[in-house]
Formats: C-alpha cells, sequence, structure tokens
C-alpha cells in the first residue's frame, strides 16, 4: 500500500529507540493508518534494538516486567481456551511472531503439534531452549497443512501486507481457523494519548488496524471474519507505556484510571485497545 491520495492523520515519534518522526496516513477506503515512511529491510532490524522491547526477553527486572509477565500468565490460559473452543481436537498449530515461546509451550503441553516463526534470534534462542521447533520461512510448510494459525500482535509489524493475507490462506486447511491480534487505533486510549499513544510504536508497526480493515483485508482473499473480542489488559499495559512517553515517567495510578476509562468506554462502541480476530478460511 503507498500513501498516494491517503490523508494526513497525526505525526508521530519513535520513543523507545531512534526518536525519530513519522507520519500516519489514512486510508479511508480500509479504514486504516498506514506509517510513512517505513524502514526497508536492511534497516528494520535497528528499530527493535531496544532491552525494553519486552516481548523478545523473559526479563522480571523491574515492577512493570514483573507485572508485565503475571498478566501474561493469565493471558496464555485465555489464549488455549479459545483455541480449543474453536478446534476441541487439537490438530497442528502454526505460530507467526512466537517471541520467547511461551504460548506454543502452553499449547503443546495442551496436546498439540506446533511450530513457530520468530524473526529475532535473542527470542527465537530463548524458545528453543523451552523446546520449541522453528522454520525460518513460512515457505518451506505445506499448503494448507495446519488447523489453526495465529498472530498475536504480529499483522502490524509485516512488511507486505497483501503478501501475508495470501500466505496464510495458502497455509490454512480448508475451514483452518486463523488468530489475529493487533492494537485499535480507534480506541478511546489512542485517541486519549495522540500521537503518544505507544501501540503506535512507529515505525515497527506499519499498519494501524481498525475492525473494519481487518475485516475487508481478509475478505479479499475469501476468509471470513467470525468473532471479535476483547483484550482489556491491553488499554492498562498500553496507557502506563503512553504515560512515561508523554511525561517521562510511569504513573501508574493515573494508566490505571486512563485504562479502566478506555475498557469502560468500549462496553458501549466495542472499540477495544486491541482485539482478537477470529477468522476462518472459506
Amino acid at each position: 500500500m503507498d500513501i498516494l491520495n491517503k490523508k494526513h492523520f497525526l505525526t508521530v515519534k519513535d520513543h523507545s529507540v531512534s526518536k525519530e518522526i513519522f507520519d500516519l496516513y489514512q486510508d479511508e477506503t480500509l479504514d486504516m493508518l498506514i506509517t510513512h515512511p517505513q524502514p526497508s529491510l536492511d534497516t528494520l532490524g535497528k528499530y527493535y534494538e531496544s532491552e525494553d522491547y519486552i516481548s523478545h526477553t523473559d526479563n522480571k527486572r523491574s515492577l512493570f516486567e514483573k507485572a508485565y509477565h503475571f498478566v501474561k500468565q493469565i493471558a496464555l490460559k485465555n489464549k488455549l481456551d479459545l483455541i480449543n473452543s474453536f478446534q476441541p481436537n487439537k490438530g497442528r498449530i502454526l505460530d507467526i511472531g512466537a517471541g520467547t515461546g511461551d504460548f506454543l509451550l502452553t499449547v503443546q503441553e495442551n496436546g498439540w503439534q506446533t511450530i513457530g516463526v520468530e524473526p529475532s534470534p535473542r527470542a527465537k534462542g530463548i524458545a528453543i531452549k523451552k523446546g520449541i521447533l522453528f522454520v525460518e520461512d513460512t515457505k518451506e510448510l505445506e499448503s494448507h497443512s495446519f488447523d489453526t494459525i495465529s498472530m498475536w500482535h504480529v499483522l502490524e509489524h509485516v512488511p507486505d501486507l497483501d503478501a501475508q493475507i495470501k500466505e496464510l490462506k495458502r497455509l490454512l486447511k480448508q475451514d483452518g481457523t486463523l488468530i489475529v491480534a493487533v492494537p485499535n487505533y480507534k480506541s478511546f486510549d489512542a485517541k486519549h494519548y495522540g500521537a503518544f499513544w505507544a501501540a503506535y510504536d512507529v515505525p515497527i508497526h506499519f499498519w494501524h488496524f481498525s475492525k473494519k480493515a481487518i475485516e475487508l483485508l481478509f475478505a479479499k482473499e475469501g476468509m471470513k471474519l467470525e468473532k471479535v473480542l476483547p483484550m482489556k489488559f491491553d488499554s492498562f499495559y498500553v496507557s502506563l507505556l503512553s504515560e512515561k512517553y508523554k511525561s517521562g515517567k510511569m504513573n501508574f495510578v493515573k494508566a490505571f484510571f486512563i485504562g479502566l476509562q478506555s475498557n469502560w468506554k468500549a462496553q458501549r462502541n466495542f472499540e477495544y485497545s486491541s482485539h482478537i480476530y477470529v477468522l476462518k478460511n472459506n
């Protein structure tokens, strides 16, 4: 996707690594935002070079990291219950962007056959020590060979969005289930923090989705949106980071109340900080 004839939406700073400035443009047809400029594959890696990129480590150095991993354990159980609800007989699952492997370890221990893809050598190294198997590229995998594919906060990182969706379609079995979790730029916390909203996370987030965008993008490949679920913990986590970007310090009390307000407002308009999308391959 290019930004030709797109409307300028917001100017945002990379707060975590480079401190560079990026622009967000709105595709009004798809109801999504596009980061501009987008780093090339050769330069992309440097924007991930942060000790604070928490999903690529198992660190528990601070109260924030300890709280993150506590909530993560609750989320892992919820994720397992979700995939089992769609595939009670278990099956074969691919997790793209597997990080340090905790999700795949959880489902593996529950009887699933697992495989992961993870570009970060550091995160993959941690996961391999847990017994997780990986492939370097999904192109190594057979077509229509997975009952379930999951992408937990990964789709927004993918440089070629259309090619990725086509590849997901190829890999899923007929009537297979795809689970995609992404931030929602239409949430209350996104509007409240504006350019300081941590989930914009430019430039490693190439795309910023709405519910309409997910439905339309996957419908082009014949995949149907079955269900949208909230990720209620995300409003607190994102608000905490947003407070840090805005004021230079983590204001736990203020972040908690903004996260709470975001979830409360979302009960009426269903615009949570992040959503889980369940799609079926038809």
